[in-house]
């Protein structure tokens, strides 16, 4: 494909948004479109409210032409969709279709259902079930608890491993060497006053979820917010997910911490047992 394709300018009758159609490339371009195109997917699904053809193109470093014709592609396998009236982009039926058969592989999500709601309903905070994915904890299913003011995520919403506490729970299950190689990757960012900044303030908390039995954030990744935290094993002992009671710190107080810690360690159990998993050594017996 010669460079000047890349900038054909975009007709001004087109709707705005709609990407033009596009010829078959040959096997090599293919295989950078599949990662361009995946590049893309993963930055519209991160858009809560929908995104624009220039922010995404800003976003994946590519050409407005090249953006256009990526999500022409997505959008004809279902992949994407388009507000034509607003002019950004969404997660296609197609998208959560393909999401659906990964959660229906993992039978952690169905198990821990009925377990999440015993467990808001004993605790009367939200109940969310989180896996991990490199850096980051990807929220699968959440149990809403009936207060007014409740943490609410978003199913595939992400939040930073260090500073979560189903992303804390889930990196004490690791060996120090795979938390140091990650987060070495990654970095330490600072979201709030609270956030562990440095390896050894990390080191030292994971010390305390291991003897504990559960992880703390003490409005570590947003201000007013605390959780608990406990991770949920396989039959290998692995951790395969972690859940979690979040809710407002004027309800999820110091002194509640420990009683919340203890029905989270055991909703955890709960569904590690009903997995045929067994719960690490170091896991403290819930009180």
């Amino acid at each position: 494909m010669h460079k000047a394709a890349e900038d054909i300018a975009i007709p001004a009758t087109r709707r705005r948004g709609r990407p033009p159609r596009s010829s078959a490339r040959n096997g090599t371009v293919q295989v950078q479109s599949l990662s361009r195109a995946l590049n893309l997917l993963e930055c519209i699904a991160a858009s809560e409210s929908g995104i624009t053809l220039s922010e995404l193109a800003q976003q994946v470093g590519l050409a407005a032409s090249t953006t256009h014709r990526l999500l022409n592609t997505l959008e004809q396998h279902g992949f994407a969709a388009l507000d034509g009236d607003r002019g950004v982009w969404f997660v296609g039926v197609r998208a959560f279709t393909v999401g659906n058969a990964f959660l229906a592989d993992r039978d952690v999500v169905s198990i821990a259902r009925p377990f999440m709601r015993r467990l808001m309903e004993h605790a009367g905070e939200s109940v969310n079930l989180a896996i991990l994915d490199d850096a980051k904890v990807v929220f699968v299913a959440q149990v809403q608890c009936r207060e007014m003011m409740r943490m609410l995520v978003r199913l595939g919403g992400r939040a930073p491993v260090h500073a979560s506490g189903a992303g804390k729970a889930l990196l004490a299950a690791l060996e120090p060497s795979q938390v140091h190689a990650l987060l070495a990757r990654h970095g330490l960012e600072r979201f709030t006053a609270n956030t562990l900044g440095t390896h050894g303030a990390l080191a030292t908390d994971l010390d305390r979820v291991r003897a504990r039995g559960f992880a703390f954030d003490d409005e570590e990744h947003a201000v007013g917010l605390r959780c608990v935290a406990a991770t949920v094993h396989d039959e290998l002992g692995d951790a395969v997910a972690a859940i979690s009671l979040s809710g407002p710190r004027a309800r999820i107080t110091d002194d509640r911490i420990a009683r919340l810690g203890a029905l989270v360690i055991d909703g955890a159990n709960d569904i590690t047992r009903a997995m045929g998993g067994r719960a690490p050594a170091w896991r403290s017996p819930a009180a």
